[in-house]
């Protein structure tokens, strides 16, 4: 299986997932806007019918108040002027509520005016006849009924019914198409989703498969694999961790046998100093012998012109040379501390890390009173750690922020910590002269020092400070300007993993 065939497949699968959720959503707006269309044309079909049925309700009443106005002519009872009176008082309400139903209909609206009109005219010749009926003037009454007749007033509103019901018809067939259409888009839009949605899950269900029949050929190979590359790598860590046991035996091995040619050197250097001494005092005697007087006495004579000279530049070699032999010594010792370190083994146990730093910043007050410095430890939290490692981390931390304060600035260092997802950050800032960037890195070589060496020191504080802190699972970085102090900032584990312990060596 090459990159290249990945990197396709890849991509098909992404488009293929990009064309699926695009025909989801294409289909969901579409079937919600098809169903909300479809549940609208359906609610104007029934509000049609509604308002045919109400206006049958309105006609309905109206004969109904007819027939009990006449009954009541003929008989006067009681009966029919209760079915006139409830009668009546359904007509107003019937016709608000179609007038209601048939507000959106411009011509239904006009209707609805004529209506109104035809039907007060009516109400008001019931009126009339009842009022008759009930002073006893059933001549009266029966012409006025017979008036009525002639003026058509029912027909006038049976008419404008009609009309409108032809209306409302017209519009039941229009708004039924329209529902029908609705609904039979809506499920053929369902339909087509459906299949497009079936046919996407068979095509991804045989992606799927495909890429599990790949991927498990491919963890095969990666088994077969990592049962060579275990044996390859526990081979090179055998070989690795031989290699630097010899390393630091080499190292220890060379740091202690320069020792005893140093020892020499030095040896021989101070007799030489001596030998120089009794030369130059020989040289200064002769010089002073008279050609015809006795020799000079035993004192100390002083040398003259080209012989002084030549003696303070005897006196200034030798300085250097011993001065050379002493840097030697130190970075000897230098060097057989840190095999001595490295062969060390961590032993982890639970530390009150603001007591450990507390001990240190007390072995400093007087260093910090010197540099008129001021040190701030916030809370910080306990580790489980190797005691040793960390007090041999921090103490160099800490020394180089009093060390490398700015003259005449009071100084001011800081002591933080945080946790983090199972690490503890630790970090030590200081108001001093600051690094340059470029020299970042530079300081955590070995036997390397950045800006002015002003300060005594051999270069392997910082690098030895590192490799303690890799040891214990960290990391340590640095972050500084010239002139604006310095943050180096450590992170280890908060409980180490004694599993690992060493394993470095």
């Amino acid at each position: 299986m090459t990159a290249e065939w990945q990197r396709r497949r890849a991509f098909w699968q992404i488009l293929l997932i990009a064309a699926g959720l695009l025909v989801l959503t294409v289909i969901s707006a579409g079937s919600v806007y098809l169903v909300n269309k479809a549940r609208d044309d359906s609610k104007w079909v029934v509000h049609t019918i509604e308002a045919e049925n109400q206006i049958n309700a309105l006609l309905l009443e109206i004969r109904r108040a007819e027939s009990a106005t006449r009954g009541y002519l003929l008989t006067q009872g009681a009966d029919f002027k209760a079915d006139h009176d409830k009668a009546v008082a359904a007509i107003i309400p019937a016709l608000d509520r179609l007038t209601r139903l048939t507000g959106d209909n411009p011509a239904q609206r006009e209707s609805i005016e004529k209506l109104s009109a035809a039907i007060e005219t009516r109400l008001g010749q019931f009126a009339r006849e009842v009022d008759f009926v009930q002073q006893g003037q059933l001549d009266k009454a029966t012409a006025l009924v017979r008036e009525a007749a002639s003026a058509d007033t029912t027909a006038e509103i049976g008419k404008v019914a009609a009309v409108m019901i032809q209306e409302e018809e017209r519009l039941f067939r229009l708004r039924t198409v329209n529902s029908d259409r609705s609904q039979t888009l809506a499920a053929s839009m369902t339909g087509i989703g459906s299949g497009l949605v079936v046919l996407l899950a068979l095509i991804s269900t045989w992606l799927v498969r495909r890429s599990a029949g790949a991927r498990d050929e491919a963890e095969a190979r990666l088994r077969d694999a990592n049962v060579n590359l275990e044996a390859v790598v526990d081979e090179r860590t055998a070989d690795l961790r031989e290699a630097n046991n010899e390393i630091q035996r080499f190292a220890y091995i060379v740091s202690h046998d320069l020792r005893s040619p140093l020892v020499n050197i030095m040896g021989f250097t101070s007799e030489l100093e001596e030998l120089g001494g009794d030369i130059f005092r020989r040289i200064g005697g002769l010089t002073h012998v008279p050609a015809d007087g006795p020799p000079p006495s035993t004192g100390e004579i002083a040398l003259e012109g080209p012989d002084k000279q030549l003696s303070a530049d005897f006196s200034e070699a030798l300085g250097f040379i011993k001065s050379s032999i002493a840097k030697m010594d130190r970075l000897i010792s230098a060097i057989l501390n840190l095999t001595r370190e490295g062969r060390r083994e961590f032993q982890p146990e639970k530390i009150d890390t603001s007591e450990l730093i507390e001990a240190i910043v007390s072995t400093l007050a007087h260093q910090a009173a010197e540099a008129q410095a001021e040190i701030h430890i916030a809370p910080l939290p306990d580790l489980v750690s190797d005691r040793l490692a960390l007090e041999q981390i921090f103490s160099n931390l800490i020394d180089n922020a009093v060390k490398y304060l700015k003259p005449g600035t009071p100084g001011e260092i800081r002591i933080r910590g945080r946790t983090k997802l199972g690490y503890a950050i630790f970090e030590i800032s200081d108001n001093g002269r600051g690094i340059d960037p470029k020299d970042h890195q530079r300081i955590f070589d070995l036997f390397r020092r950045a800006g002015t060496q002003d300060k005594p020191g051999q270069g392997i504080g910082l690098a030895h400070v590192r490799a303690l802190v890799r040891r214990l699972g960290g990391t340590m970085s640095v972050s500084s300007e010239l002139n604006t102090g310095s943050t180096f900032t450590i992170t280890l584990p908060i409980t180490w993993n004694t599993s690992n312990r060493n394993a470095d060596q």
